[in-house]
């Protein structure tokens, strides 16, 4: 115990190692926060779910925080419901089982562009008669725009900004544009800045029957880490990618590091054929392309992170590793107090077990912890080549989907930038506490 403490107190003075633990503990940090609020079925399910789910959010939306940067203001995405009670519906019977129902979604627009789409969402309740619906625009100069009239189904979706009538009545303006255009603007428009109403008058023709409508203005930022090209909000693969990124890594650098410490410490303890045969092993297998394989089993057999997470583990067993510890393990073995435990009748498994293995933890921890992020690095690649586990939200897989949608073409940098730089903050965190580790357990490395 005193010797742990006098380690964690060389480990604090080096400031490099004292960051890459703050940062290693604030991911570990929100991987647990975020396996709490976003319990791994429900992250499959916003993960894969389609429009039924995203209908509200904007489509390849950058993050809010690019306004800070930005002198002309993106407008960013307005949602209104009645259900939820953000607008005040208004009764009126005008005739045996006839009745109006009037609400107004009422905001306020100071933005410097344009919206990207705008749509209301119907959920109706009737028997027979569909209730009709009728649709105004208010500018803040108070012209009055007629947007249309329908009769609408128990599940309906209007998108405004699709409307071809509207668009031939804002004289071939789109809607997103013309109704919200300054009519002084000229020829190039820009947004009227004030507020804004959209009326909404219903009229249901059967008793109990009743209109709900969500008013949805999408803009183009939307959240801290924005959306993709299915709506999604990538936040959950951002905040899942840590849990899976970090369970992976030491899931893997666990499995190799201490089973090669085992085999090497076997070859060692009793030579001979069995030295020789985990030697040739090794050999053979230092030969052995892991990408390549891992691409194969990935096309051809099946996709799973854990099963990708095996391979890695049985072809990084008998990794160039074994050569190392077996250097080392050479010269522990001819030690005095290994021959005195033989004299007092100690087993080969408790020699193995507790005075070889125990003699290279020192050096084995600078090596674990350094090698954490190339697992890492290593998932992200298959991922990122389309290999990736199909289920679960993860880093590279993010990076794949920006990739294949054209990301960086359009300017949607955000997309690859996000999680790319989650991955490097991973890879230095640990690189940076590995080698203090190394300079601390290493005392010829302090000097330097």
């Amino acid at each position: 115990m005193t010797r742990l403490l006098r380690n964690l107190r060389e480990i604090g003075q080096y400031p490099s190692a004292v960051v890459g633990l703050f940062i290693i503990f604030g991911l570990v940090l929100v991987s647990i926060i975020t396996l709490i609020t976003i319990p791994y079925e429900e992250a499959i399910r916003l993960w894969r779910g389609g429009e039924d789910i995203w209908y509200n959010t904007p489509k390849t939306a950058s993050p809010k925080w690019v306004n800070w940067f930005r002198e002309e203001k993106l407008p960013e995405t307005l949602s209104f419901s009645t259900a939820d009670g953000d607008v005040e519906k208004t009764y009126e019977v005008i005739g045996e089982d006839t009745t109006e129902i009037s609400w107004v979604y009422t905001f306020d627009y100071e933005y410097d562009l344009f919206p990207d789409e705008l749509s209301i969402f119907f959920n109706a309740q009737f028997k027979e008669k569909r209730p009709h619906v009728e649709l105004t625009w208010v500018t803040p100069d108070q012209r009055e725009i007629r947007i249309g009239s329908f009769g609408v189904e128990p599940r309906q979706s209007y998108r405004v900004s699709q409307d071809d009538k509207l668009q031939r009545r804002l004289k071939g303006e789109y809607p997103q544009i013309g109704l919200f255009a300054d009519p002084n603007s000229g020829e190039d428009p820009v947004p009227l800045k004030g507020t804004y109403q959209l009326r909404v008058n219903t009229i249901v023709f059967e008793d109990g029957s009743d209109v709900d409508g969500e008013f949805v203005l999408f803009g183009r930022v939307y959240g801290w880490a924005g959306t993709d090209h299915r709506r999604r909000d990538l936040s959950i693969a951002l905040l899942w990618g840590a849990p899976i990124a970090l369970s992976f890594g030491l899931l893997a650098a666990v499995g190799t590091t201490v089973t090669t410490m085992i085999i090497a410490a076997i070859g060692v303890w009793f030579g001979g054929w069995v030295d020789e045969l985990i030697q040739r092993i090794t050999e053979v297998n230092l030969i052995l392309p892991t990408l390549p394989i891992l691409i194969m089993v990935g096309t051809f057999y099946s996709r799973s992170l854990w099963l990708m997470l095996g391979v890695i583990i049985m072809l990084s067993i008998f990794g160039g590793g074994i050569k190392t510890y077996r250097a080392i393990f050479l010269q522990v073995k001819e030690s005095p107090y290994i021959e005195a435990a033989q004299a007092y009748g100690a087993g080969n498994a408790r020699i193995i077990v507790n005075y070889l293995i125990p003699r290279i933890i020192p050096l084995l921890l600078p090596a674990f912890v350094t090698i954490v992020p190339s697992f890492v690095f290593l998932e992200a690649s298959l991922a990122v080549l389309g290999l990736g586990d199909p289920i679960l939200p993860t880093w590279g897989k993010v990076i794949n989907e920006a990739n294949v949608n054209g990301a960086l073409h359009v300017g949607q940098y955000y997309w690859v930038l996000e999680p790319s730089l989650l991955l490097s903050l991973t890879g230095l965190a640990f690189a940076m506490v590995g080698y203090s580790l190394d300079r601390v357990f290493n005392p010829r490395l302090r000097g330097l």
